[in-house]
């Protein structure tokens, strides 16, 4: 019961890995608040946990901010930030178009860094903030320039938001997952094809096989824990080795 009397948010929390770690905070102990931008998986989740979840889009700044704001208002604060919103995309440098680029970017870099700028004035002094990344900003894959351009310069900003807040004793951490089982996976993808892919992502991984979002989520929950207390600045990666191995 690592979080009891905590408030948590997770931005990009009605599935995956946001999902995932929501109900990992709230059985130790965390008052828990997600946010999402499908309404009806929203409903869902709250329906069966009691999660206050809030309907909103990282890519819209001032719905972000909004939301952030109802939900400190409802909770007395936030304690604990998981920033997990993000899409995905692959595309070759010859493919990549402007509105392709816009589209990654205003989510996961863009929309991630004011969602972070915006959760300041309600994060306690010693909070905590763990960000998703991924191994993509480090690996040199095919098809992943505008993706992993996203994701290093979110691994970027979370240094640097880890510097200025140290004054303010918030730790910021950001966990990056290696190829993972997640409903993304299969969104607007034919079972085949996301099968065949599923199959490459499994022999690319030297443990060979997909990462479960619960373990990502474990991961998350431990940078935002004070398990983790010496521990700030870190990109943590959750992979089965396909950084290092």
């Amino acid at each position: 019961m690592r979080f009891t009397g905590k408030s948590v948010v997770v931005l990009g929390g009605n599935s995956g890995i946001g999902l995932a770690a929501a109900r990992a905070f709230q059985a130790e102990g965390a008052a828990v608040a997600i946010t999402g931008r499908n309404q009806q998986t929203l409903d869902a989740v709250s329906a069966e946990t009691g999660m206050l979840a809030v309907q909103s889009d990282v890519s819209n700044v001032a719905d972000t901010k909004a939301a952030l704001a109802t939900i400190a208002a409802q909770h007395g604060g936030i304690d604990i930030l998981f920033a997990n919103a993000g899409v995905g995309g692959f595309a070759t440098i010859p493919e990549v178009t402007e509105e392709f680029w816009d589209g990654v970017h205003s989510v996961n870099l863009r929309g991630m860094f004011f969602a972070l700028q915006n959760a300041l004035p309600h994060i306690a002094d010693g909070g905590n903030i763990v960000v998703t990344g991924s191994i993509g900003s480090v690996m040199a894959l095919p098809g992943n320039a505008t993706y992993a351009a996203a994701k290093a310069g979110l691994r970027a900003v979370a240094r640097i938001f880890a510097t200025e807040l140290l004054p303010r004793k918030i730790r910021v951490n950001m966990v990056s997952p290696g190829p993972t089982e997640t409903p993304i996976v299969h969104r607007d993808t034919s079972a085949e094809d996301a099968e065949a892919l599923l199959a490459i992502m499994r022999e690319a991984v030297p443990m060979k096989r997909m990462g479960e979002a619960d373990e990502i989520a474990k991961a998350a929950l431990f940078l935002a824990s004070d398990d983790a207390s010496f521990i700030n600045g870190v990109d943590l990666f959750v992979d089965g080795g396909c950084v290092e191995l």
